[in-house]
């Protein structure tokens, strides 16, 4: 059997994914990373990352040898909860920014063993108040090492399908 590493991105997950726990046999379309993509260590160290919205037309079937949530420290430039506004009058409506933009920490990656892999993900950040920068810890995916068996095709939407509402294709 082979063995292979495989990254399952948080967004993969908590959209389309099933959760999977270590013995478990999974059925994957799998999209391998270039060579260029691996030096930048782009699956942190996975061969290939799982595609749930489109990729190959066979699956890769294999059982879950084991499972490492990827977590990733980042640093966040702007805290909406740190300006201070002024008391706005009674009635008014007053809209605030949220956004933050988060810079990752260099060598801020670290790999926890887990026996299963969640369905949502975490983010843990400092509870204000706080200094900018602060730090933002995000749960990013899941390495998994798979013993790859094989491989089965995926059904193809048909043609003649009926559309749910008038004007869609499927």
């Amino acid at each position: 059997m082979p063995r292979m590493r495989v990254f399952y991105e948080d967004w993969q997950m908590e959209c389309c994914g099933t959760p999977f726990a270590v013995g478990d046999e999974v059925a994957w379309r799998l999209v391998p990373y270039r060579r260029k993509d691996r030096r930048r260590n782009a699956g942190h160290g996975a061969e290939a990352w799982v595609e749930n919205h489109g990729g190959p037309d066979r699956a890769t079937v294999g059982r879950v040898h084991a499972v490492e949530l990827v977590h990733q420290e980042y640093l966040a430039r702007h805290d909406p909860l740190a300006v201070d506004h002024p008391e706005p009058e009674p009635g008014t409506l007053v809209l605030r920014p949220a956004g933050r933009r988060l810079e990752e920490v260099p060598d801020g990656r670290t790999l926890e063993p887990v026996d299963a892999c969640p369905k949502w993900f975490e983010e843990d950040e400092e509870p204000p108040p706080r200094q900018v920068p602060y730090r933002v810890r995000r749960t990013v995916g899941a390495v998994v090492t798979l013993d790859a068996t094989g491989s089965v095709d995926l059904p193809r939407p048909t043609a003649d399908a009926t559309p749910d509402e008038p004007g869609d294709r499927p």
